[in-house]
């Protein structure tokens, strides 16, 4: 009779932990279902926008929506460029003597770290997103680096960093990826490094335009072939965007600009010549990501006139003294991937 009522006990037990975990799979999945198919479309447009901007996960989107309906949203979350090329005559290069500033992050900026004139890391943070802002004061240091296999396979960051003798290195354009599973052998567009062209491949080209540094150490965004790139005196440059800031007017961000939320790297000028290296964190439980909006907010108010999006995802990296100061997620060594360009400081 007692051992009737312990195995009562003990079945009654196992009914109630099916009955719990029943419950909770049913929530879950209910939970799933009002996300990707409810009324409400947040959820919907970063899934979506945040799948397709990638090579190799563009499939999280495609299992649950047709492509007329991902076109669909991708076409209410895009990024509308100014429709203007780089002003170089608005750079002017500044020695500041004064401790007046515009605003905090004018004050952030101009106060250099003791015995360093040539760059400061500032930490920038918001909602979904941790991530540094590096500070150069002397963009004549500023270069393109290329991995040495250049068209037949790349190199971790890593790698090119400490071969240039480079104290910061940050990761550049994109890359060609058939089948998403490339070796970073071949850039997007056109690479010019040192005033020549070193890499070009009109069957890689993506939309943006040149990204780059003329020989007065200004960075021009221009949509222009590579011939006109090099009448116009671009020295080192990508092909990449899109384009976020021009002559200090905004580009038009439409919902989240149609790149989602994700690990980003980003470079902007100031109009006093002042460089700014950007990278995020993504894909982290401390940093989700961030998107084209966050991107332009961070460095509209650190004062950028000109900037541009570069490669991001799992491409995003950035090392400093040849230590990685991100958190790659590329799942390499180190979280590093193996890619074609790199922005350089010398």
């Amino acid at each position: 009779m007692l051992l009737f009522k312990k195995e009562g006990k003990k079945w009654s037990r196992k009914k109630k932990v099916i009955f719990i975990f029943s419950s909770i799979f049913l929530v879950l999945i209910g939970s799933g279902v009002f996300l990707l198919y409810g009324p409400i479309d947040t959820f919907r447009n970063f899934w979506i926008t945040t799948a397709m901007t990638t090579m190799n996960h563009q499939y999280l989107a495609k299992w649950f929506y047709s492509d007329e309906y991902i076109d669909k949203v991708l076409s209410k979350n895009l990024v509308i460029e100014v429709d203007e090329m780089t002003d170089t005559s608005a750079i002017k290069f500044k020695k500041y003597t004064t401790s007046i500033y515009k605003n905090e992050y004018d004050k952030e900026i101009l106060t250099k770290n003791p015995n360093n004139d040539l760059y400061k890391v500032i930490e920038v943070s918001g909602s979904s997103y941790k991530g540094f802002l590096v500070v150069i004061y002397d963009p004549s240091r500023i270069h393109i680096a290329t991995t040495k296999y250049l068209g037949s396979r790349g190199e971790n960051i890593l790698t090119v960093s400490e071969r240039e003798n480079a104290i910061i290195a940050m990761n550049a354009g994109g890359f060609y990826d058939p089948d998403w599973n490339s070796n970073g052998a071949i850039p997007h567009g056109t690479v010019i490094s040192n005033g020549n062209i070193v890499s070009e491949y009109e069957d890689a080209r993506v939309g943006g335009g040149f990204i780059g540094f003329n020989k007065e150490n200004k960075l021009v965004l221009g949509k222009m072939s590579s011939a006109e790139a090099i009448n116009h005196g671009i020295r080192d440059a990508v092909e990449f965007g899109p384009f976020l800031m021009i002559n200090g007017k905004r580009s038009f961000v439409k919902g989240n600009g149609g790149w989602g939320i994700a690990p980003r790297t980003a470079i902007g000028q100031r109009q006093d010549g002042i460089v700014l290296f950007l990278v995020i964190n993504g894909r982290i439980p401390s940093s989700i990501g961030a998107d084209m909006v966050d991107l332009c907010d961070i460095l509209e108010k650190y004062g950028a006139y000109n900037a541009a999006n570069l490669d991001g995802g799992s491409s995003s990296e950035l090392v400093i003294n040849n230590e990685i100061i991100n958190t790659p997620v590329a799942g390499g060594a180190y979280g590093l991937r193996d890619m074609p360009t790199f922005w350089i400081v010398k």
